[in-house]
């Protein structure tokens, strides 16, 4: 396979600019949860195009009892009887909330549709309501921003093959990941039906490159912060207090308790012990 002509992002000038995107996100969400506003973001995008990623930088430093992500598995037998929004709809955000949907009813125009999983009156029945369901979101007042992660068929066939002898992340690598090597083009005409469709004033795509992950993911948390106009919220000033002195109290013996192996102290005085353990196991 060729080797990508995309431009990488170095590690240092990435490094501090992922820093001061990710100090500025903690203070918009001080300024959500104060507000009480409600704040709905959708990663849609090619398998293996960086979403995920993309969603761990973003939330890596958020308060998680003000932000959290939404990774829905396939619906169940009770919830393919109900209404399509249904199951999505209970996850919406609360005032307060940041609410990241890793994948979301989009689902149903992406991989459902070329993948058969549900019929054409009923992809069409989508790609007719979601604009509605969306605006009405939107009139509620949240703020809801959509991001599609695009990322090149070659990009896109080496991180599959990165995937393979991982085996952090062999997991990532399924069958329905396998199957759309096969069908880009179909999936191809699929997002630029959806997009006619939903990618209206009210509700607009905004298209992040990915071949270089590092730069999309400064790119959509900077994109992000643009998009929701917010203040800086003034926290009350921390004082930690003077530990008091000890007074009588006696900690129990060790020899009481039990305690994980301390396999680090091992590692520390010869880092090499480690690795060869590992290999005379597997030996």
């Amino acid at each position: 396979m060729e080797k990508s002509s995309v431009t990488r992002l170095k590690k240092r000038p990435y490094k501090a600019e992922l820093k001061r995107l990710q100090t500025e996100l903690v203070e918009l969400q001080q300024w959500v949860a104060s507000s009480g506003e409600r704040v709905l973001v959708i990663f849609e995008g090619r398998d293996a195009a960086g979403k995920g990623g993309a969603i761990k930088r973003v939330m890596e430093y958020l308060n998680p009892r003000h932000a959290r992500v939404v990774a829905l598995q396939k619906p169940s037998k009770k919830e393919r009887g109900q209404w399509y929004f249904q199951r999505y709809i209970e996850h919406l955000p609360t005032a307060g909330e940041i609410v990241l949907m890793d994948r979301s009813w989009y689902n149903r125009a992406g991989v459902e549709h070329v993948m058969g999983y549900c019929s054409d009156e009923e992809y069409q029945e989508f790609l007719r309501q979601v604009p509605i369901v969306e605006n009405l979101l939107i009139e509620d007042g949240i703020i809801l921003i959509k991001y599609w992660f695009s990322v090149s068929d070659r990009e896109q066939q080496a991180r599959f093959a990165s995937r393979v002898g991982d085996p952090m992340r062999r997991w990532k690598l399924s069958p329905t990941d396998l199957e759309s090597i096969l069908r880009w083009e179909d999936y191809s005409r699929a997002k630029d039906d959806m997009f006619a469709a939903t990618d209206t004033a009210e509700s607009p795509w905004w298209t992040v490159e990915s071949d270089d992950k590092r730069s999309a993911r400064l790119n959509v948390m900077s994109h992000l912060l643009s998009r929701i106009p917010h203040g800086r919220v003034e926290l009350e000033e921390v004082s930690l207090p003077d530990r008091p002195k000890a007074d009588d109290y006696e900690r129990p013996s060790a020899d009481l308790f039990n305690y994980v192996p301390d396999i680090a102290s091992d590692l520390a005085r010869d880092p090499s012990k480690k690795r060869r353990t590992a290999k005379k196991k597997a030996s």
